[in-house]
């Protein structure tokens, strides 16, 4: 992993917008959302801008909070949390078969922690897709520095729209990125046309679960939380994805909300409530920490201003994510593994 310090965390700010428009890009991000009067609607319509405005603001925060793989995981007890998110990734790796020279796409990519793990795992050649300029770059040079760059890049891509022909890949997997396409089905149909058939694409989506009620005041509360402290278009139901899915050709060939069985919560290090030195800047002294530093660089002119703006739809995130766990209205760790049929022979 690679050093990441305060003064990278302030430079990292704003990714690639000029450090002038980081404060009007928090207010234009946050009038997509419910929480401030937009509608679910518009934010699919303009997703592409919603998510890379999303993703220039929040980026630097969650490399020094959370380390190079954005996601969360099924925890054992006993297991830490750094171990329980190369776990995660492993099995993933198992559940598609990966093996040495296959080529593998990462759906949604950030800055590659998971690729990287994944690769130096299965030693696969893997391509990572993502649209957002900052985390290419960013990308780019932590494979560089972890030395997989001969075998891994990354490419600049909707995937809604991908730049690849049709049966390109030998496996398809996405780690919690999917969920900010504002179509699951138009997502997946992509993803089917550039796998090769008979392989198989998995992954892990963030979804509301049987439990959520629409007509639940609290639970939309939360469910806005969670899309505004995360850059989504909307929350589908595990049920939406599975027939998403279905529709875009695949053979389900397993799912399941992993949350379900874990012995440790996905969410407890976020939880406020909970001290750990292995994900200290997000518990509540930690949090308190981050957050009077990223007030102190914007004072002192070394953040740009709407740094602390930033902080705060990081808190909306983590209250809406720790309420939807305890709740278990939401889940960020619905799995499923699915095939591309065989063409029917002649």
């Amino acid at each position: 992993m690679s050093k990441f310090g305060v003064l990278d965390f302030a430079s990292g700010i704003g990714g690639e917008l000029d450090k002038n428009e980081v404060l009007s890009a928090v207010e234009k991000y946050e009038k997509y959302h419910v929480l401030y009067g937009g509608d679910e609607e518009e934010r699919k319509a303009n997703y592409t801008d919603m998510v890379k405005k999303f993703y220039d603001l929040i980026t630097s925060f969650y490399e020094f909070g959370w380390g190079e793989s954005f996601h969360f995981a099924p925890r054992w007890n006993g297991e830490s949390f750094r171990e329980s998110i190369k776990r995660h990734e492993h099995f993933l790796a198992l559940q598609l078969g990966l093996k040495p020279g296959q080529k593998v796409l990462d759906v949604g990519c950030g800055v590659g922690g998971p690729l990287r793990e994944i690769a130096r795992f299965s030693y696969a050649s893997i391509t990572g897709l993502n649209n957002h300029d900052y985390q290419i770059t960013r990308g780019k040079e932590l494979n560089r520095i972890a030395g997989v760059d001969k075998t891994c890049t990354i490419v600049k891509g909707d995937f809604m729209k991908m730049p690849f022909p049709e049966n390109t890949f030998d496996a398809i997997y996405a780690i919690q990125a999917t969920c900010h396409a504002p179509d699951a089905y138009g997502c997946y149909k992509e993803i089917y046309r550039v796998l090769n058939a008979g392989q198989c694409f998995a992954a892990y989506e963030w979804c509301m679960t049987d439990s959520f009620d629409p007509n639940n005041q609290e639970h939309q509360k939360i469910k806005a939380e969670i899309e505004i402290g995360n850059g989504l278009p909307d929350i589908r139901s595990t049920g939406q994805c599975l027939e998403a899915l279905k529709q875009a050709g695949f053979e389900v060939i397993w799912e399941k909300n992993l949350a379900v069985d874990s012995p440790v919560p996905w969410y407890l290090p976020i939880d406020k409530n909970h001290l750990s030195l292995t994900s200290f800047p997000l518990t509540t002294i930690g949090g308190f920490i981050t957050k009077n530093m990223a007030k102190a660089l914007e004072c002192v002119g070394l953040a740009p201003r709407g740094t602390k703006r930033v902080q705060d739809i990081i808190d909306k995130a983590a209250k809406g994510l720790v309420g939807g766990g305890r709740k278990e209205i939401f889940t960020p760790l619905y799995f499923f593994l699915a095939r591309k049929p065989l063409p029917e022979s002649l």
